[in-house]
């Protein structure tokens, strides 16, 4: 292999898998009286109190799914505030006993949230032209960065313009999960596209990813790279930026060296906080890895899928999807006994196909390299055993070349012919994949569990950054299968910790070609009634 990079990258997957004989480097104890903190704020910046809108959105979730486009709504402060609170704000407080957590509308690995979302206007009714980094805790906007005017007169713009970046934490991941953390993180921005995605698009607004921005041009205009406002504090890698596109609006606005020109010659506030003050473990391999992963400058953007046209299997929620949005849960564990019915499931699955034109696939619209491996236990009408989801035709033609072949490969009788499902056998599997999953029985007790294949060494091929974007894409799968279980009236959860290669091993997969990357079931919840659910903002109007 030629590439040192890419290298470092397989190296540093090979290394964090979970084996029988032994999980991945961690650290040996956990003080969670000493958790870092789960709220960035930037000390001296002046703060934006955003209002809490949601409850006005009428719109309903099936109306995400239509051919009907959504109303576009204004691009103004109220509704950048909507965005955020129905796709990256608190959803609720949790209390037991004298223990007290948030919960957040984007899912985290272990609710550890090492994910940070900054927020770009110009031209946005009610704010100043600037960066803005946003407190979930008290859904408030930082003004990180003020623009010039001189800067900004130089621009020619009609309309407003309106992004979403994101950076990660590591040391959050890394505190409990250690060197495998940095897989988590990456889940974590998978979800957060996502749920910016279905944000946006109740507001009849689309997204497009900037992919053209290498990692250092994003530090340098998200502030990442201002040692100055950071000290001691803990760093943030660069992921993504987002524009949103409300309505019609093209993909065309402000460049990325004329958005580096206005952070670069803005007038910059605050101090990062330090959520950590006494790191008790290091992982050098987690800083290797981002190291080798980094996304240079006008990277090739992978090739962007083509639209599905096929028809949708309408959901049966009326639920608003402002409600639905901030009601979504992880579960802690499953009945056992919950059938999934056929409707509900061809829908959820429905929902996985790569349709670039609808939430989230708008935010990783390339060709697939995900696919699924679905373990089902209690769906109606379909046999218990495994079965294949490849999300496209290359994905399928990798599966069946690199997995067992005595699996049968069968379409499903009840299933839509456009939903791909193929029946690999027939078989009891909740002992074996509560085994593969950690001994975890949330993995067996559900209606389904699956593993997420990703197309892996072809993907890293000359380009490791893209490493990062199989998690992403794993993490958008995740959260449309949350929401469409919670449309369904049950609940999902997405599974970190599995046995890597075991896994590999019970699908006759011997090489790189396809690697498991994220795992994730969904069933009917059991509630533990002893803790108490609080509002996410109490005595905030």
């Amino acid at each position: 292999m030629s590439d040192p990079k890419q290298q470092i990258v397989i190296d540093y997957h090979d290394r964090t898998k979970h084996r029988m004989d032994g999980y991945a480097k961690g650290p040996d104890t956990l003080d969670w009286d000493a958790q870092p903190d789960p709220f960035r704020r930037f000390d001296g910046a002046e703060q934006i109190d955003l209002p809490l809108l949601a409850d006005r959105l009428v719109i309903p979730f099936s109306a995400l799914s239509s051919d009907q486009p959504v109303a576009a709504q204004s691009v103004d402060v109220s509704c950048v505030a909507t965005l955020l609170e129905i796709s990256v704000a608190l959803s609720a407080w949790k209390q037991y006993g004298t223990a007290r957590w948030s919960l957040r509308v984007n899912p985290s690995s272990g609710n550890l949230h090492p994910t940070e979302t900054y927020l770009i206007a110009i031209a946005v009714e009610g704010l100043s032209d600037g960066l803005y980094h946003y407190r979930a805790d008290a859904h408030a906007l930082e003004l990180r960065c003020r623009f010039s005017e001189a800067a900004l007169s130089e621009l020619e713009l009609s309309q407003p313009q309106l992004y979403i970046g994101f950076s990660s934490v590591h040391w959050r991941e890394a505190w409990k999960y250690g060197e495998r953390a940095f897989r988590y993180c990456q889940h974590d921005v998978g979800h957060a596209m996502a749920a910016i995605s279905y944000g946006a698009a109740t507001l009849g607004w689309n997204i497009s990813p900037q992919l053209m921005w290498g990692d250092d041009g994003l530090a340098t205009l998200l502030g990442l790279d201002r040692q100055r406002d950071f000290g001691n504090a803990e760093r943030e890698h660069p992921d993504l930026l987002l524009k949103i596109l409300p309505g019609g609006q093209s993909c065309d606005g402000v460049g990325p060296a004329s958005l580096l020109t206005l952070a670069q010659s803005g007038q910059w506030f605050g101090k990062a906080n330090v959520l950590d003050p006494k790191h008790l473990y290091h992982w050098p391999v987690i800083d290797e890895v981002t190291e080798a992963s980094q996304r240079p400058e006008n990277a090739a953007s992978p090739a962007v899928a083509a639209v599905d046209t096929s028809i949708i299997i309408p959901t049966e929620c009326s639920e608003t999807a402002g409600k639905l949005l901030r009601r979504r849960r992880s579960a802690q564990s499953f009945d056992g006994v919950t059938v999934m019915s056929r409707q509900h499931f061809s829908r959820c699955l429905d929902q996985l196909q790569p349709r670039t034109q609808y939430a989230p696939w708008n935010t990783v619209n390339w060709h697939p390299r995900i696919h699924l491996v679905l373990f089902i236990h209690r769906v109606e009408g379909i046999a218990p055993g495994l079965y294949a989801l490849p999300r496209s035709e290359h994905g399928q033609a990798l599966m069946r070349d690199n997995m067992r072949p005595e699996f049968q490969w069968q379409p499903v009788a009840g299933i839509p012919d456009s939903i791909p499902l193929q029946q690999l056998i027939l078989a009891k599997a909740e002992r074996t994949i509560a085994k593969l999953s950690c001994q975890q029985a949330i993995a067996a007790e559900s209606c389904f569990s699956l593993a997420m294949l990703a197309e892996f060494e072809p993907t890293l091929q000359n380009a490791p950054w893209r490493y990062r974007e199989l998690f992403w894409e794993a993490g958008a799968v995740g959260q449309t299968l949350y929401l469409e279980a919670e449309a369904a009236g049950l609940r999902g959860t997405g599974i970190g910790c599995y046995f890597d290669d075991p896994v590999h091993q019970l699908l006759g997969l011997t090489d790189n070609t396809l690697q498991s990357v994220y795992h994730f079931t969904v069933g009917g919840p059991l509630v533990d009634h002893r803790i108490t659910t609080l509002p996410p903002y109490s005595g905030k109007g």
